[in-house]
């Protein structure tokens, strides 16, 4: 054993480096491709309303200060709007920090963690660092949730039952009915975390957010939401999450360092709310293309999972990680799923018009070659 083995955490070494995938200027340089499709990382192509670049554009005057701790204008403007406390929210730099948190706060050395699979690899990755055990409750041949299985193990105790809803890489989700018998289900002693990061997608579906159904969740509870998808934030980083009770958020503000979510992301995302209705339009731009793009590649012979984000999930039938480089070449952005029996699937975000064609020109490029 190295000095540095006996120095890093035993758990560091098994998780997987996470999969962020090229930039645009990495493949615009590597490949010497001006025009670049990024549709690896769900992210909103339009970005934020114009307005909320004004706005930042005139916020640099105290960037010599550190940020409210407590994001109290946000919090304020949050708390309103979802009809919460203000003493029930908790930020972060983004909600995968937020799901950081939750775990180095709630997970010891073999604690069991419940997640739906494939998942969201750091639902996973946060709960094996802090020593639990990961328990995948895996989606049916038809890419949809299995309720009776999550139903079944929901009512047996385990330290945290996490996932998306909707899904996240697969798309699906649990419609409000089934929503709320597995919160009737969930054992009294398991925290659930419910990760609505592609909630403002969702909505327009057959789908409730967790937020909604509250009064039938058995003990304690976090729903998460992010700035970084529908409102077009991701480089900015802030995410938040909604307590069952103002005893949780304190003890997570425990684990939280005091100053997590930057100055100019508070400002971006108060300022984001202002502007919902430009916010809409892109999201009802975005599903229109999505449902263009499943019918495209369903005509081609594709599997493509239902859904209801900003994204599909693509069964190619094939290893995704070469198909996934071949379409790299041509300027296409994708990402390769790599967990285990799902490493014949890419993960198609949703871009512009003009991306979605260029990844569907790609692809039959690829096909023929």
């Amino acid at each position: 054993m190295t000095t540095l083995e006996k120095i890093l955490r035993p758990e560091l070494m098994e998780i997987p480096p996470y999969n962020t995938g090229l930039g645009l200027n990495e493949v615009r340089s590597r490949y010497g491709i001006t025009v670049v499709a990024k549709l690896s990382s769900n992210e909103n192509p339009t970005g934020p309303a114009p307005q909320v670049l004004k706005r930042l554009s005139r916020a640099s005057s105290e960037l010599h200060l550190y940020p409210s701790s407590e994001a109290q204008l946000l919090r304020k403007s949050l708390a309103q709007r979802l009809d919460v406390s203000e003493k029930q929210i908790i930020f972060g730099n983004g909600s995968e920090e937020l799901i950081s948190i939750i775990c180095r706060s709630a997970v010891n050395p073999g604690d069991q963690v419940v997640t739906l699979f494939p998942s969201f690899p750091l639902h996973e990755d946060y709960t094996k660092l802090m020593g639990g055990s990961v328990e995948r409750l895996a989606i049916n041949e038809n890419l949809q949730i299995d309720l009776a299985k999550l139903m079944e193990r929901a009512a047996q105790p385990a330290k945290l039952l996490i996932f998306a809803n909707p899904m996240n890489p697969s798309g699906s989700w649990l419609n409000p009915e089934q929503l709320g018998q597995l919160f009737e289900a969930k054992h009294p002693e398991t925290l659930l975390v419910l990760d609505e990061a592609y909630h403002e997608y969702a909505v327009h579906g057959d789908y409730a957010s967790g937020l909604d159904l509250t009064k039938l969740i058995k003990g304690h509870w976090i729903v998460l939401r992010t700035f970084s998808k529908s409102w077009g934030l991701a480089g900015l980083r802030i995410g938040f999450g909604v307590c069952s009770s103002t005893e949780l958020r304190q003890a997570l503000d425990r684990t939280r360092t005091p100053f997590n979510v930057n100055h100019l992301a508070q400002i971006a995302a108060e300022a984001a709310l202002d502007y919902e209705d430009y916010m809409l339009h892109s999201v009802q731009q975005t599903i229109l293309q999505r449902k263009h793009l499943a019918k495209e590649l369903r005509s081609r012979g594709y599997q493509v999972g239902e859904s209801i984000g900003n994204f599909l999930f693509v069964n190619i039938d094939r290893s995704s990680v070469k198909f996934a480089e071949d379409l790299l070449k041509l300027g296409t952005i994708v990402k390769p799923w790599l967990q285990p029996s799902y490493d014949s699937f890419l993960r198609v975000s949703i871009g512009t018009p003009a991306e979605n064609e260029k990844f569907l020109a790609d692809l039959a490029q690829v096909e023929s070659s």
